[in-house]
């Protein structure tokens, strides 16, 4: 058998507030009097009633720059796995266009820096903005070209 008290709470009305002075919750509807919060519309976000918020408590970190450039970084390893995937067709050059266009790297990347870890076995043409003295020598030694772009 259920419970007596457990059936009135499930039948209880919902309190109408602002419908009369019969209903006990009228005229003010438990508001008060003037003031902010007893007007309508009023929604007092992160105010902690003069306490300093929170928002202020906390230091400032971090700075965005706003002149950096997104450049993405390629070691010589990584082209070479990326070369020998058959999947990519990465056969006769690499360059940023074509890396963008087979989603090896991602659409904001502005430049395309090669370093010299790890070992290039093909020979093929590579277009980049920069290059380290390590990478230039590696890829003049297997026979592959690379143009600097500059800008």
């Amino acid at each position: 058998m259920m419970n007596l008290n457990s059936l009135s709470k499930i039948n209880k009305k919902k309190i109408r507030v602002g419908r009369g002075i019969g209903s006990g919750k009228g005229k003010t509807s438990s508001r008060g009097h003037k003031g902010q919060k007893s007007r309508s519309g009023v929604a007092i976000k992160s105010f902690e009633g003069g306490q300093m918020p929170l928002y202020r408590r906390l230091p400032k970190r971090g700075f965005k720059n706003f002149t950096k450039k997104n450049i993405v970084i390629l070691n010589l390893s990584k082209i070479q796995s990326l070369i020998s995937k058959s999947k990519n067709n990465l056969k006769d050059n690499l360059d940023l266009k074509t890396l963008k266009e087979r989603n090896l790297v991602g659409k904001k990347v502005e430049k395309l820096k090669i370093l010299g870890s790890g070992e290039l076995k093909n020979a093929i043409t590579i277009t980049a903005h920069f290059a380290s003295k390590q990478a230039l020598e590696k890829i003049e030694k297997v026979g592959a070209k690379i143009s600097i772009i500059k800008k």
